[in-house]
């Protein structure tokens, strides 16, 4: 009997130190970490359950609003993958420590302070790191906002390499030809493709501003048709292709060159193109004005994987899942250093970037870019590491600290990985 209850009591201390062992693997693994809280959470409606609704830049609301945006406004789906991309995870997520002004920083510690809503690392077809706050988890779908802009101009270099556009050199016109007689008409597809229309547009974040005149006159009360919208903006004030100015005009006259040269929707050409081609595990959605026409230079919405799919396959050179799903060429074009003394090398204080097709450009030689969106959404790609960072947040102010501190975190990351 002594010797039965010996082997009890150690038969139970393997099985302890067993379950031990495996919930210190499941806390090291790089699986999904889910959190009901985040910095300030009070503040962004923790109390109330996150609420989805107007005002919808209200601090309360950014959070139900950011990831139900197809509860707000009409849009159209893009259906996922029959058979999506499996993603591997690291044994351990990656640990991250970097100096930001005079404190070392971690991962953590960005995540107590950021008011982030997803944050997923990865490295080929690796998730190094995956983490939700504010009640969100991988299967809410974040807005975009200007992300968006950046699938705009990948698809139009497949619609080239398909023949529907036959050069960047043609004019908005030879595809829109209702907008014949207008500076947007006459404007050429590299100018919009590099935000250089040289049409005069203002976008300061400010009321009233050009971009707000946009967006209300394609989603708020006026309802307008797209081509009516974009004639309103008929002052020059710059030869295309000669000076940079960001500007949601462009893209959305972009927007109107694909749709009116493929004769398909937006979300209909990125589901046949990219996403499904791609192996996105879930659907997507981006919103539409009144006449169904996608709005090209934002309010896409997609699962934080799903976007790092594309982050993977832009870091690949338009390679992934087997496929050359984006023209190598178009994607080396769109995302190469720009020179300085460029005019696309956007060197204000505030943006000290370069700028491709709808992409952004980190400084320096090597080719790294990022995709970036009000508020905090970002996706930065590494070619040469295959490296990708996906972020999702509610940055209530745009121009916060936040993004300076998330550039120093990604360069710690790369450093990891530089000589691998």
């Amino acid at each position: 009997m002594l010797a039965w209850r010996s082997f009890i009591a150690v038969l139970a201390v393997v099985l302890v130190a067993q379950i031990d062992i495996a919930q210190a693997q499941q806390v090291r693994a790089a699986v999904p970490v889910f959190s009901p809280t985040g910095p300030d959470a009070e503040a962004y409606g923790e109390k109330l359950g996150y609420p989805v609704g107007l005002p919808l830049s209200e601090q309360r609301n950014m959070i139900g609003n950011f990831t139900h945006a197809d509860q707000l406004a009409p849009t159209h789906t893009i259906a996922p993958a029959e058979h999506p991309l499996q993603l591997l995870r690291a044994p351990s997520e990656i640990s991250v420590k970097f100096t930001f002004g005079a404190e070392t920083a971690s991962l953590s510690k960005y995540l107590d302070t950021n008011p982030t809503t997803g944050l997923l690392i990865a490295r080929n077809d690796t998730i190094l790191f995956e983490h939700y706050q504010y009640g969100r988890t991988d299967h809410d779908h974040f807005v975009s906002q200007s992300l968006a802009k950046t699938l705009t101009g990948m698809m139009i270099g497949i619609a080239i390499s398909e023949g529907a556009i036959r050069s960047i050199n043609d004019t908005v016109e030879t595809y829109v030809p209702e907008l014949k007689g207008t500076e947007m008409g006459v404007t050429p597809i590299r100018a919009l493709l590099h935000m250089a229309s040289g049409i005069a547009f203002t976008e300061n974040f400010g009321n009233p501003d050009d971009n707000v005149h946009l967006s209300n006159s394609l989603l708020g009360p006026e309802k307008l048709d797209p081509i009516t919208a974009i004639s309103r903006f008929n002052k020059r004030v710059a030869p295309p292709d000669t000076v940079w100015h960001y500007s949601n005009l462009d893209t959305e006259g972009l927007s109107l060159v694909l749709t009116h040269a493929t004769h398909m929707s937006m979300a209909d050409y990125l589901q046949t193109r990219i996403w499904q081609p791609m192996g996105a595990e879930a659907s997507a959605n981006w919103q539409v004005d009144k006449t169904g026409q996608e709005v090209g230079y934002c309010c896409f919405s997609a699962t934080l994987r799903d976007y790092a799919r594309f982050g993977m396959l832009l870091a690949h050179d338009g390679v992934l899942n087997g496929r050359q799903i984006i023209p190598r060429q178009w994607l080396l074009d769109a995302t190469e250093p720009v020179k300085q003394g460029s005019f696309l090398a956007v060197n204000h204080e505030t943006n000290p970037w370069g700028y491709g097709y709808q992409t952004w450009l980190m400084p320096g030689p090597r080719r790294t870019f990022f995709l970036d969106g009000r508020a905090g959404q970002r996706i930065l790609v590494d070619p040469a590491t295959h490296l990708v960072l996906v972020h999702t947040a509610v940055r209530a102010k745009p121009g916060d600290a936040g993004s300076a501190e998330l550039v120093e975190l990604w360069s710690s990351v790369l450093k990891q990985f530089q000589n691998n």
